[in-house]
């Protein structure tokens, strides 16, 4: 087995960059072990897909089904930025129960208190430990193409302070929300990328890698707003930007999904209405959207409501559509790259970016007894 077991989720690493990006590392890993696309979980943003991914399940099973959501009967608002959320155990969660080590590094911060529970060690851009900034520099600000290079090479510097059975690597998104595929500045992000993915994989040549990203990215030039459109027919609604985070400089909290709450007895003719609207790809019930996406029913909306490609949510009273905006959400932002090298990957199916999770249960963590008297070593503050 190799030393350590890497997982990357690239965020909103649609593979529109991979194709118009030169990024020479990423194929040789593609092409000295495998490359494919495949699908990301719905509502296809950043929460419920790096948990999809920590704990290999749908988010019916683990139940983060939005960045934001209205808890309870009360309906406060609350972003998902908490482990307690989590319903279901994490790779890393496993790992501490073998006396395995783990690492968690991140762009963002919420990052670490939603996905930390049971990691050794974890460390964000935004907040980092003395020890690794006098090592690998003062991070970048997490709006700029250079912050994710720098948690990668973080993370491959961690890595030689002692060997960690597991190590997740998640990056943030800016860059792809502010510039499409072609863009210059799209090739410059891609070179910090992959030049940072280059050197992990020479540093730590006996790591398996595995990459993927929490969802695509699409550009944007309608927004609606679905509380308008139903109260022309007379049904009250709140409709929830479920990408909203505290991170509105990549996206202005405007999404392609949103989760509507309203009276029941609306509930018929608030589908068709919304269904029959422009722009409006979906519009489902409650039982509908969580068979169709497999999330959990109390904690998503009445209804759940998916854009096309041009379309986000939201509420021109509170947010002007940027120009330029370019974001995600929906289903038009679900597939996704997966990369594999150096692993046992053989009879092994990767169709979906939660099966980079499910290889580290089935491939890494299945059938590893607990190591009696393991204590995993604190690194410096």
């Amino acid at each position: 087995m190799a030393k350590s077991t890497v997982v990357i989720c690239i965020d909103g690493f649609d593979p529109e960059y991979l194709d118009a990006c030169n990024m020479p590392n990423l194929r040789e890993i593609g092409r000295r072990g495998f490359s494919t696309i495949g699908r990301c979980m719905m509502p296809s943003v950043t929460n419920v897909n790096n948990v999809s991914i920590l704990t290999a399940s749908y988010p019916e099973t683990h139940g983060i089904c939005s960045n934001y959501w209205y808890k309870g009967e009360g309906k406060e608002a609350v972003y998902t930025e908490s482990a307690d959320y989590i319903l279901a155990e994490t790779f890393f969660q496993k790992a501490a129960r073998l006396g395995m080590d783990s690492l968690l590094a991140t762009s963002k911060d919420k990052l670490c208190s939603l996905l930390g529970e049971g990691v050794g060690t974890a460390i964000s851009s935004e907040a980092p430990p003395q020890w690794l900034v006098h090592a690998v520099g003062v991070p970048p600000e997490i709006y700029s193409l250079k912050v994710n290079g720098w948690v990668i090479d973080a993370a491959n510097y961690a890595m030689t302070m002692r060997p960690y059975d597991i190590v997740y690597i998640t990056t943030t998104d800016y860059a792809m929300h502010t510039y499409p595929p072609s863009h210059p500045r799209s090739q410059q992000h891609a070179s910090i990328l992959d030049d940072a993915i280059g050197r992990l994989a020479d540093v730590h040549p006996d790591a398996s890698i595995l990459l993927s990203a929490d969802h695509g990215m699409s550009g944007k030039t309608r927004m609606l707003d679905v509380t308008a459109l139903l109260s022309r027919y007379g049904i009250p609604s709140l409709a929830v930007p479920i990408i909203k985070d505290r991170y509105v400089v990549h996206h202005s909290n405007l999404g392609g999904c949103a989760y509507v709450y309203l009276d029941s007895k609306h509930s018929e003719d608030a589908v068709w209405i919304l269904s029959s609207t422009d722009g409006i790809r979906e519009a489902m019930s409650r039982e509908e959207a969580a068979a169709a996406f497999k999330l959990r029913p109390d904690r998503i909306g009445d209804l759940v409501v998916t854009g096309t490609e041009d379309v986000v949510f939201g509420d021109p009273a509170e947010v002007e559509l940027p120009t330029g905006l370019r974001s995600h959400g929906s289903t038009t932002e679900q597939n996704v790259p997966i990369f594999g090298f150096n692993g046992d990957f053989e009879g092994f199916s990767f169709s979906e970016n939660r099966d980079l999770g499910r290889y580290v249960f089935e491939r890494v963590l299945a059938g590893c007894p607990p190591v009696a008297g393991k204590v995993c070593a604190t690194l410096p503050e």
